[in-house]
């Protein structure tokens, strides 16, 4: 297929102008500040209704203050009927462009082979681009690894979550300040205000951004937002056909109803009619898909032919989206889990508590939980419930919420 370079490129310009009107600058996700904006190609990944798209038009619109030198364009817009990337860039280029924001970049047919060409021949272009989360971006049919600097954004940290729907500016805090200072740091943040009631929220209808559309719709669009991962991120990602994301879905409803899950492979793959390898197939795609996340004993690699020890729901909201009455115990690990990882942090599955991060052994559980199971190791905390403020080793579970 022939293509002719289009010198008009008006319909892109009116697109980036549409979407940036309605862009505000009022909340801006942690990662912001951390990427090195300066290097010559980016690539953010994380989870649909994350704040990709968002996070790229305030850097063009309020860091950069709109320069005629940077254009915003997303992979699935219909000028690609006609175009290539290259094209794109290449006339862009010519125009005086010397900046590209592409979004959605798995959506376009030998993205990084392309990507890899606008790098390379375009010397002077910065591109920075947006994906899902379950592309590898080291494992196009390019090798991107030494041109791209990636990074993961995940959903709203509680913290977050409390900054976006009340304006609370606190920073964010390590393990070892909630292990050594959980007094303190919840006195001031409970001296505020009340952060139990938020935190219910929160479990339930906080982790994406989406929430600013209204707390009713915010099911509906997250089982939307789970449909579309499934239907399209990993069918463009993993070929898969409408079989297989049914097999998918079906995989995912399973998990969905008994997590924390301990895997019986054999029987999982029976009851859905799928081979072993299948199943472990499809449980990392969809880890690396931010619906699930595994956790593997210490030691052990998380290789997709390798049994993880537990299975949970990548947050917590998923479960309220996709069960009628989650157990509450399992949405609590479901949370610590996932803030722990979102956080950077190597957790591994305890052989005395909930997880292990480090020397740091946690214990997750309601108000009355005690440390009887880990009391005698040196490092452990229990991360309680329904608590405001702990004292000792006991920590309120909601502060596992400002880790970033």
């Amino acid at each position: 297929m022939s293509y002719q370079i289009d010198r008009n490129m008006d319909s892109l310009l009116e697109f980036q102008e549409n979407m940036l009107r309605t862009i505000k600058n009022d909340f801006r996700r942690y990662l912001h500040d951390r990427i090195n904006w300066n290097h010559r190609m980016i690539g953010i990944k994380g989870p649909r209704g994350a704040g990709k798209t968002t996070m790229m038009l305030q850097r063009l619109k309020f860091d950069l203050g709109l320069p005629p030198d940077a254009l915003y364009i997303t992979a699935d817009h219909n000028w690609f009927y006609n175009h290539t990337l290259l094209d794109t860039a290449n006339d862009w280029q010519k125009q005086g462009g010397k900046i590209l924001f592409i979004d959605e970049v798995h959506k376009y047919p030998n993205w990084s082979v392309e990507l890899k060409n606008i790098y390379d021949g375009l010397p002077q272009m910065k591109i920075v681009f947006s994906a899902s989360s379950a592309l590898d971006i080291y494992r196009g049919e390019a090798d991107l690894s030494r041109r791209v600097l990636t990074y993961l954004l995940p959903g709203l940290s509680f913290r977050e979550f409390l900054k976006f729907t009340r304006g609370s500016n606190i920073k964010a805090v390590s393990p070892d300040e909630i292990r050594l200072n959980h007094q303190q740091l919840s006195r001031i943040i409970s001296d505020d205000f009340h952060p139990l009631p938020a935190f219910r929220s929160y479990l339930e209808k906080g982790y994406l951004p989406i929430i600013s559309e209204g707390e009713e719709t915010y099911h509906i669009i997250l089982r939307q937002v789970i449909n579309t991962i499934v239907d399209v991120d990993l069918a463009y990602i993993s070929s898969y056909n409408s079989g297989t994301a049914v097999k998918v879905k079906k995989l995912l409803a399973v998990l969905a109803e008994s997590v924390p899950f301990k895997p019986n492979i054999s029987s999982l793959a029976r009851k859905l009619d799928l081979s072993r390898d299948s199943v472990y197939q499809y449980i990392y795609q969809l880890r690396d898909a931010r619906l699930l996340n595994t956790l593997s004993a210490v030691g052990k690699g998380v290789s997709t032919l390798q049994k993880p020890e537990k299975i949970y729901l990548e947050n917590s909201n998923l479960a309220y989206a996709l069960i009628e009455k989650p157990d509450i115990g399992n949405i609590r690990e479901t949370f610590v889990l996932n803030q722990l990882l979102n956080a950077g942090m190597d957790v591994s599955a305890s052989p005395d508590g909930d997880f292990l991060v480090g020397e740091l052994t946690i214990e997750v559980g309601g108000k009355g939980k005690s440390a009887k199971q880990v009391k005698h190791l040196d490092n452990y905390l229990v991360a309680a419930d329904n608590i405001e403020t702990g004292s000792g080793n006991k920590v309120p579970v909601w502060l596992f919420g400002f880790l970033y």
